[in-house]
């Protein structure tokens, strides 16, 4: 085991693991830390604690000290200078009519270097952008490509559903998202209709996607044949979160349909030339494996 804190750079930013060197540290408490990139202010968001091993990546960097009153006046410094900074790259990318939109501008704790995030359709020639930040600001300059889902946690805003983007709030890192789930969770499979301000499918589908795997388990497919109370059907249709099964009876005279609790129905195995037909019984062998298992016999 190894004693860890949790730290964050950003509100909504992915959780790193530091060696508290010895202090006590609370959850909220702003800290100076030490990082491959140099110094840096962060905010403790997991108190001192031990640590699996095999759960860390050795060796931790440490935390180098509390933030002071002068740490914290410096941080605050840097965060008007960024928007300073952001005007001014505005203007330079315009004069070099470049195909880029700048997000956001971040300045190292120690003002050794400016961080310059940007979206693009595709590959951009910036290195005249570079030269004239560069001679403007007179310290060392970096510019990093981003995607639309990481400008979104970035600018953050309000989403479809009224609340601030997920990513921007609390989601530490973007989970895969299909259009799968939406299917198997009943929405509709139009992309303009389950997908966020990014343009991408909303990060929420995924938050209840185990479940609807598991009540999918649970009950038959679509076209699956069925033994109901009142006889055999066909599923045209699943309410998940309900338990109910709408089943299709097609008669010589008329096609009826009938909604059923997922407990009062049972599947039927399908086979050639018919509906369907019971499933054997326990310790009873299908004809279909009688015969496979004669025809294997018979081989030489």
């Amino acid at each position: 085991m190894t004693e860890i804190v949790g730290v964050r750079f950003k509100g909504a930013g992915k959780v790193y693991y530091f060696d508290p060197n010895g202090q006590r540290y609370e959850k909220g408490q702003p800290v100076i830390v030490e990082t491959a990139q140099g110094t840096e202010c962060a905010e403790i968001s997991i108190a001192n604690t031990d640590m699996e091993d095999d759960k860390i990546v050795s060796p931790l960097k440490k935390v180098l000290r509390p933030a002071s009153d002068a740490d914290l006046k410096r941080v605050e410094e840097n965060r008007q200078k960024e928007q300073k900074a952001f005007d001014i790259c505005n203007k330079k990318i315009a004069e070099h009519q470049l195909e880029m939109k700048l997000t956001g501008v971040e300045y190292a704790f120690d003002g050794s270097k400016i961080l310059f995030y940007f979206t693009a359709d595709g590959r951009v020639d910036f290195r005249e952008l570079v030269k004239d930040l560069a001679s403007q600001f007179r310290t060392r300059i970096e510019l990093r490509q981003i995607g639309v889902r990481d400008e979104a946690k970035m600018l953050s805003g309000i989403g479809i559903c009224g609340q601030q983007f997920c990513c921007s709030r609390f989601l530490n890192d973007f989970q895969p998202v299909s259009i799968k789930m939406a299917k198997e969770q009943g929405l509709s499979p139009n992309p303009l209709k389950i997908s966020g301000s990014c343009g991408r499918l909303m990060c929420c589908l995924k938050y209840e996607q185990h479940a609807y795997e598991s009540l999918l388990k649970e009950v038959p497919k679509h076209g699956t044949p069925v033994q109901t109370p009142d006889g055999k059907g066909v599923v045209t249709d699943v309410a998940l979160l309900k338990g109910t099964v709408k089943v299709k009876f097609e008669n010589e005279n008329e096609t009826t349909f009938h909604v059923y609790d997922k407990a009062d129905i049972r599947p039927l195995v399908k086979k050639d030339g018919e509906n369907g037909q019971e499933p054997p019984k326990k310790g009873q062998k299908s004809a279909g494996g009688r015969q496979k298992r004669r025809e294997h016999r018979d081989q030489p």
